[in-house]
């Protein structure tokens, strides 16, 4: 039997399908009680954080940087986002 081994990704990028980061290392740290839909998150091996829906773990990945992701957090924690749920 002849198995290709995939492709090295050479470039990981904000938009680029999710299926190339592989499915292993995803985790869902805000699924809450909406029927699964939820994001994803998986810290690469550089440090930056990408996100998927996981709804659609084959669409495109967001790459957040780790200061980014810590504004993200930080912000929300202190209710700057709290507009997008009214």
């Amino acid at each position: 039997m002849n198995r290709t081994e995939p492709k090295p990704r050479t470039r990981v990028y904000n938009g680029m399908p999710a299926r190339e980061l592989g499915s292993e290392g995803w985790h869902k740290p805000w699924s809450g009680g909406n029927g699964g839909n939820c994001l994803e998150a998986m810290k690469l091996a550089d440090g930056r954080i990408a996100v998927r829906q996981s709804t659609d773990p084959d669409g495109p990945a967001l790459i957040y940087t780790p200061d980014e992701m810590n504004a993200f957090i930080q912000g929300a924690k202190a209710g700057v986002a709290d507009f997008l749920l009214t």
